[in-house]
């Protein structure tokens, strides 16, 4: 199977797409893979990235004519990661009113490059991942995340910056 390397690829080959078969063949790894390090969380990307699709699919006809349909799917998938985030903390919050809490619910056993990116906000590693993993440029991210280039330069430095802070930190 052929890998997706930039942007630049995964454009031209969807724009090649025709069906949406053909548009979810074409991003629906690459998807995947970005919002499961957002989100750190696999089963959760894997319904956000259905989610998504199923947004885009529903409207297929009017969206694959568009100029970024990849990038229309990015930030619709983003806006749903940000919609759970939302949901999440306002549970937590009534939850924590009824609970009393518990030091050992606190404890989580992950590996160190999760750890290392939940310590980012979550606009920062939306920005490395886009950035970072993807390939995207600081124009495009900041599309997709709804802020200008400049603002996308930042939180993707600032995040990596992080990044670097909390291995130095567990490596020493």
């Amino acid at each position: 199977m052929e890998q997706v390397n930039s942007p630049q690829v995964a454009a031209a080959r969807v724009s090649g797409a025709e069906n949406f078969e053909d548009f979810f063949r074409a991003e629906q790894a690459r998807l995947l893979r970005a919002l499961y390090i957002v989100t750190g969380d696999r089963h959760l990307a894997e319904e956000i990235m259905q989610d998504a699709f199923v947004s885009l699919w529903e409207r297929w006809e009017r969206i694959r004519m568009l100029k970024d349909p990849t990038g229309y799917l990015y930030k619709t998938a983003l806006n749903r990661v940000r919609r759970h985030k939302r949901r999440l903390a306002r549970l937590v919050a009534v939850l924590a009113r009824l609970t009393p809490r518990d030091a050992l619910y606190d404890v989580e056993d992950r590996d160190v490059v999760v750890r290392a990116l939940g310590t980012l906000t979550a606009r920062q590693r939306a920005a490395v991942v886009l950035t970072e993993m993807l390939g995207f440029d600081s124009d495009t991210a900041g599309r997709l995340l709804g802020v200008k280039a400049v603002t996308a330069r930042r939180l993707a430095s600032k995040g990596r910056e992080a990044l670097r802070r909390a291995l130095e930190g567990q490596y020493g």
